[in-house]
């Protein structure tokens, strides 16, 4: 029985630790923080993958935020993201 709480405590701070390192997306350049790059991404038809897909490539970079800064494409998307620290 200690053994499945410690596992569930464990699973439960690992699961809490991803979630703060994952950037935010912006609407607008953050006041305060320095753009630090440009990252893309390509998904098939839906936005919401593509938005998935540059914020975890902004949380890759270390950014903390991000901004889309280009989307197009019809069956196959294409993005681009700012990245802010």
């Amino acid at each position: 029985m200690k053994n499945i709480t410690m596992t569930l405590a464990a699973i439960a701070l690992a699961t809490a630790s991803f979630s703060t390192l994952a950037a935010t997306e912006v609407q607008s350049a953050p006041a305060g923080q320095q753009a630090i790059g440009v990252v893309s991404a390509t998904s098939g038809n839906s936005l919401t993958s593509l938005q998935n897909k540059l914020n975890a490539k902004a949380s890759e970079a270390g950014a903390s935020s991000y901004r889309i800064i280009g989307a197009s494409g019809d069956n196959h998307l294409y993005g681009t993201a700012e990245l802010y620290k």
